[in-house]
């Protein structure tokens, strides 16, 4: 199953905002996000907003490759998705 794996901005939000506003891909088998799957580190207390520059990993799993290359078209028309690729 492929995997779409986006870096997502998550400046100026706080816990799971930034994730919570994209437009997910309504072809997606599964979705998850969060600083387990990569990103920078948070240095700031909980509730605060996330400075500029942090960012976390997302995965989305697709059915098929040719889905998975939508998707990352989907996903990079969104502003706060910095870079998305399949593996």
């Amino acid at each position: 199953m492929p995997v779409v794996r986006l870096k997502i901005d998550i400046s100026g939000t706080t816990g799971m905002e930034a994730w919570q506003k994209i437009r997910q891909y309504d072809e997606a088998e599964s979705a998850s996000f969060g600083p387990g799957l990569g990103g920078t580190k948070c240095g700031h207390s909980p509730g605060t907003p996330h400075p500029t520059g942090e960012w976390w990993a997302a995965e989305v799993k697709l059915a098929t490759p040719l889905l998975a290359q939508y998707a990352i078209a989907h996903y990079l028309e969104q502003p706060r998705v910095l870079d998305a690729e399949a593996e």
